[in-house]
């Protein structure tokens, strides 16, 4: 019985140290998989998954600002990302969580974090413009309602960050992804704001598909 009771605790410590889960966390863990470590490692992310909605309450003030710049300079974006604490700002997990983020900017191009941020003004022309088309297109009053709300949704998809396809696994969102990496690193992680810039942005240029170019660099 001893000797179970050594190796449960030495298992425990194990898997403390290879996921940064709590204490208690780590027993159940063990416990609900029989002991096994691979089992229990799933176990805890699922359980990471199920709570990274009340992660998502705590405060997260600490972080980095990083830089992704794209193949020759060719644009370069600036992101803040925010975690819980200093010692998880500085893992390599976040990290390379932040640097993703930064490439999903820059070939994604979007406008916003999120569809809150998105200013009454455009709302409103993005409203008009999907109703005005739509009446051209002969719809019946009926349905313009639900015509207008479905094309915002595509607008938010496509220019509020959150809500955009993951450019390294379109089978997600970036606020899947995200919420992925809170289970992972077991802090609330905030993308606070970015900004991009393309070389030559505003002059008339050839039109690129620059969503591919950086799918491509990233061997996507």
């Amino acid at each position: 019985i001893r000797r179970r009771q050594l190796r449960r605790v030495e298992q425990v410590k194990e898997l403390r140290d290879m996921t940064g889960c709590g204490i208690m966390d780590c027993k159940r863990a063990l416990t609900e998989s029989e002991g096994n470590i691979d089992k229990a490692i799933a176990w805890l992310r699922e359980k990471g998954m199920a709570n990274a909605e009340k992660k998502s309450g705590r405060i997260a003030a600490e972080g980095i600002v990083d830089s992704y710049i794209h193949m020759n300079g060719r644009i370069g974006v600036l992101v803040e990302v925010n975690i819980e604490t200093d010692f998880a700002a500085n893992t390599p997990n976040f990290r390379n969580f932040v640097k993703d983020i930064g490439m999903q900017i820059a070939a994604s191009n979007p406008r916003w974090v999120r569809r809150d941020e998105v200013p009454e003004d455009v709302i409103a022309s993005e409203s008009d413009i999907a109703r005005n088309k739509a009446i051209a297109d002969g719809k019946p009053e009926g349905v313009l309602d639900r015509i207008v709300n479905g094309s915002l949704e595509k607008f938010y998809k496509m220019n509020c960050l959150m809500e955009q396809e993951y450019v390294k696994d379109d089978s997600k969102t970036i606020e899947t992804y995200t919420k992925e990496a809170i289970a992972d690193i077991g802090e609330n992680i905030s993308i606070r704001r970015f900004a991009r810039f393309e070389m030559g942005e505003g002059l008339e240029k050839k039109n690129e598909d620059f969503a591919a170019e950086v799918a491509a660099q990233a061997g996507v």
